[in-house]
């Protein structure tokens, strides 16, 4: 069993966000942090097998923006 997924965020340009699992094929998305979270989880659970799902599920947002120098 797994200990955890990692997900990377991003603000979505409309409003939101998006997530994608690091070395997995789960997208998902929110309108909310709250709703986000719940998205992943659910996401996550329906990606691997009864019982072979990880303990935690990990959000990191990432945030780009250019700065002129």
């Amino acid at each position: 069993m797994l200990d955890e997924v990692v997900f990377e965020v991003h603000e979505a340009e409309e409003g939101g966000y998006y997530a994608a699992a690091i070395g997995y094929d789960i997208i998902t998305q929110g309108d909310t942090w709250e709703e986000l979270k719940l998205m992943a989880q659910e996401a996550v659970l329906c990606h691997f097998e009864d019982g072979e799902a990880p303990g935690t599920l990990r959000l990191r947002l990432v945030r780009d923006e250019v700065v002129a120098v």
